[in-house]
């Protein structure tokens, strides 16, 4: 399973949602934009992204922190499988 975090700087939904992954137990890849891609690249897998961070799950896009408090609720999703 593949779970990459979108994030920048001195943001406290990105810090949130790398943290609710952590105690999940499930492993992340955090690109930060300006460092590790820009936000152009950001924009190819996240078409309709505005704001960070941007969580993606197996290539879908789930979307910002709030977006993934209810994924997780509304799935079940423990961070197995998909």
């Amino acid at each position: 399973m593949t779970v990459t975090v979108y994030t920048r700087d001195l943001c406290g939904y990105c810090d949130a949602a790398k943290e609710l992954l952590t105690r999940m137990k499930v492993p992340f890849n955090e690109a930060k934009i300006g460092t590790d891609v820009t936000r152009e690249e950001l924009l190819e897998v996240a078409p309709g992204a505005k704001t960070v961070p941007q969580i993606i799950i197996q290539h879908k896009v789930i979307g910002g922190y709030d977006d993934l408090c209810a994924y997780i609720e509304n799935t079940g999703w423990n961070g197995s499988g998909y």
